[in-house]
């Protein structure tokens, strides 16, 4: 991929992100996910590349753009798996909280894991416990090890867990170690992201969640030199018959890396859509909006966090796309 192209995708999730921030807490999810996704294709079918969905909203009987298989782009040369979340926290936007994202992984083509829409068991950790992690252990065996490794006692140690009946016993072993614990409502790539950001306040993040976003959190993770394990959590034959579908043999492997992720070509970048751990949310300034995004090639190590500002004089379109009807469009000028 030529380096230009993460520029390029950083647009792609600022275009979902202004969107979509348009709804926020105005409490429709699906209408706030719809804006994110057509503003999302939009740009991706700007940039020359031949992109082809992996990850995406689902079958194309189920999801009206971004479907698994679906083509983005322009057609030109490189081939490219794209794995995409035009808006990964639906109900956080509905509601108006906090850590919503737009995200988008790119790799070269055959790169990605065509994770089916299940579940999946997941631990993610930063730089420092790299290596140090392993799914198979107890619980506490991977917090003391993810506290040591990062220096710190077990009670110094802050680990994101999704607030699900699911985690009851997770959680209350990972008190009975003395970890603290924050429990989010959605959304679980930005806080594994977060675990290899140096000032997040986060050390790792573990527990079940959706498996799609497993492999996004993976990219950036790759990027940011963290790990993530996985291991898939079929709840029926009809998840197993999706899972064989998209080529996975065996669904009880232990996924690591280089499973999730192969190859040294990954893109990953989101933007903020409300204020989180790891990004500013969208600001509107009625002429226009901020957007924090953060954008990272693994081939080259290359981290950026891109603060940007839009004009809606200069750029219209994001200025009245999916405005909600009883809202106003910002003014194109004075």
């Amino acid at each position: 991929m030529e380096r230009e192209l993460a520029l390029e995708f950083a647009r792609v999730t600022e275009a979902a992100a202004l969107a979509s921030a348009r709804w926020m807490g105005r409490g429709d999810k699906n209408a706030a996910d719809d804006a994110a996704t057509t503003a999302m294709r939009a740009v991706f079918d700007t940039i020359h590349m031949s992109g082809i969905v992996v990850i995406g909203e689902g079958e194309m009987d189920e999801a009206p753009m971004l479907y698994i298989g679906e083509k983005l782009g322009t057609g030109s040369p490189p081939e490219l798996d794209v794995a995409v979340d035009p808006l990964e926290g639906t109900n956080i936007v509905a509601k108006g909280l906090t850590g919503a994202i737009a995200v988008v992984a790119v790799a070269t083509k055959g790169c990605l894991l065509h994770a089916p829409d299940m579940y999946m068991d997941k631990i993610a950790v930063g730089t420092k416990a790299a290596g140090k992690i392993d799914i198979d252990a107890s619980i506490a065996e991977n917090v003391k090890a993810v506290a040591a490794a990062n220096k710190k006692s077990v009670s110094d140690l802050t680990i994101v867990i999704l607030d699900r009946p699911r985690h009851d016993e997770l959680i209350a072993e990972c008190r009975k170690l003395g970890a603290r614990i924050k429990l989010i409502s959605d959304g679980d790539v930005s806080p594994a992201v977060a675990a290899a950001i140096p000032g997040s306040g986060v050390d790792m993040m573990m527990g079940i969640g959706g498996a799609p976003e497993g492999v996004l959190a993976a990219a950036a993770l790759k990027c940011l030199g963290g790990e993530m394990q996985g291991r898939l959590m079929p709840e029926n034959d009809e998840d197993r018959a999706r899972a064989a579908k998209l080529g996975v043999v065996d669904i009880n492997k232990v996924l690591r890396m280089d499973d999730l992720v192969k190859g040294e070509d990954v893109i990953f970048a989101a933007t903020g859509i409300t204020d989180g751990d790891m990004l500013k949310g969208v600001q509107f300034t009625g002429k226009g909006a901020t957007t924090h995004t953060l954008v990272m090639r693994f081939k080259t190590g290359t981290i950026r966090f891109i603060e940007a500002i839009h004009r809606f004089d200069k750029k219209p379109n994001y200025g009245r796309l999916y405005v909600p009807e009883t809202a106003c469009a910002a003014p194109d000028s004075e």
